[in-house]
């Protein structure tokens, strides 16, 4: 009986450490984003002092204000040590970002939007809701934050999607073909994060099979994570 061909020998990839990138060169701008973009490269140039960037996980409210708080010189404030801030010297731009993503301080929060009114300064929160589902119980905050500016940013649409998981190819120096970038765009969940881990785990495969990133590979890859599994044999 003829000796069955052995299986090509597979390469341990290393871990170059593909950081996400929050650059506004790298930020993909389409009609799900573009309101919210433009209102950054206007900094300081803003309607209100305050701004909110209303949009779900994964639509890219952290780049997005990544992008000001570098451009803004910001001071990220976590939103459960307000109170530090405000007691610190002068009032620089500043930046909570996931601000309901826990219980909110509503005191805090009310006097640093007041200190940063006061200095003139400005104040951008990122969250997954508008301000009027945060459930604010303080008459005067919520006064407040009617007086933001509220933007929303929507979940990927099939341009912004595909522009991102062609960049993230890019980054990594892989080239794909478009059929299968458009392939991705159909089969993954509409979100910023999840475009990552599937770029991250095709980029892996291939480098263990020496092959390049097909259509077949992309179709195993996305069915497995679709699966949950954590750990996967492909």
């Amino acid at each position: 009986m003829a000796a069955q061909p052995a299986d090509p020998p597979r390469q341990l990839p290393l871990d170059l450490g593909h950081g996400t990138g929050y650059s506004r060169d790298e930020l993909v701008v389409s009609g799900t984003n573009a309101q919210a973009a433009s209102l950054i490269d206007r900094w300081p140039d803003w309607p209100s002092p305050v701004v909110v960037l209303a949009g779900p996980p994964g639509s890219g409210k952290t780049h997005l204000a990544r992008i000001w708080q570098d451009r803004a010189h910001a001071d990220a404030i976590d939103p459960a040590r307000i109170g530090e801030h405000i007691a610190g010297p002068g009032i620089r731009p500043a930046l909570i970002d996931d601000i309901d993503n826990a219980a909110i301080d509503e005191h805090g929060l009310f006097h640093l939007i007041n200190a940063v009114r006061g200095a003139g300064s400005t104040l951008l929160l990122t969250a997954r809701r508008f301000p009027s589902a945060w459930r604010v119980v303080l008459p005067d905050l919520v006064s407040r934050l009617k007086a933001a500016a509220t933007v929303e940013i929507h979940e990927p649409d099939d341009l912004l999607l595909a522009g991102v998981i062609t960049k993230l190819f890019a980054d990594r120096q892989v080239e794909v073909e478009p059929h299968v970038v458009q392939y991705l765009v159909r089969r993954i969940e509409r979100s910023l994060g999840t475009a990552m881990r599937v770029v991250g785990r095709l980029d892996r495969a291939a480098l263990e099979r020496k092959t390049p990133i097909t259509r077949a590979l992309a179709a195993e890859t996305v069915s497995a994570m679709d699966e949950g599994q954590r750990e996967f044999d492909i």
